[in-house]
């Protein structure tokens, strides 16, 4: 019955690693459709989010089976609880990236090269995913850790890219648009740090039984 239950576990690992790809996938493509301006890019993003969406379905299947089917253990109560809230984090990821993309077209081809601190945001956000994903499926404590500090860098970003929209909208207040556009695709990509952190704060729990929202 363990030998089954242990196989069971391992394919959780191997669909959240499978998603967490995803996720950095989707990630990258609508920072990409941003830097080059290609809302040819920015339309792989919607089919791969609707995967992830079918992939929170079936890890979510996978779990049910193992708690009904199966008698966990507290540890491997509390590795299953993680992974079902983790999948509802990574399957806003995919939304998120999917807002990017729909915001793409109504640049107009501009790529928003006037705030490479967006830039940074993506490539933060896809580091903290990977991670996040990684050391649920190493149950890496450590690395789970460094992700929720790593939300900081995220955070310094944001704030970056808000004052040079605040700079440009005071220069050119017909650049206004365009400002808000870029400004909402900075938060959807703040928003995505929320939600790897949200991850590493799961896995977190995973190992110890003791999650943030838990503290007095």
């Amino acid at each position: 019955m363990r030998n089954k239950f242990d196989e069971q576990l391992s394919q959780l690992n191997h669909d959240l690693t499978r998603m967490g790809a995803l996720c950095e996938k989707v990630i990258d493509l609508a920072a990409k459709s941003l830097t080059e301006g290609n809302r040819a890019v920015a339309e792989q993003v919607l089919p791969l989010d609707a995967e992830i969406d079918q992939m929170e379905r079936d890890i979510e299947a996978l779990c049910l089976k193992l708690l009904l089917q199966q008698q966990p253990v507290a540890r491997d109560l509390r590795l299953i609880s993680a992974a079902l809230k983790m999948i509802t984090d990574m399957e806003r990821i995919g939304d998120q990236a999917a807002d990017i993309a729909e915001i793409i077209p109504y640049l107009e081809g501009r790529t928003g090269a006037e705030c490479d601190a967006i830039r940074q945001m993506a490539e933060a956000t896809i580091k903290m995913v990977v991670e996040s994903v990684d050391a649920f499926v190493k149950r890496d404590l450590n690395l789970a850790r460094h992700v929720i500090q790593y939300d900081d860098v995220v955070d310094d970003c944001f704030d970056r890219v808000k004052a040079s929209l605040i700079k440009m909208i005071t220069e050119d207040h017909a650049d206004g648009e365009y400002a808000l556009d870029l400004l909402m695709i900075a938060k959807y990509f703040e928003r995505i740090g929320d939600h790897a952190t949200n991850i590493a704060e799961w896995v977190e729990f995973s190992v110890t039984g003791i999650h943030k929202g838990m503290e007095p």
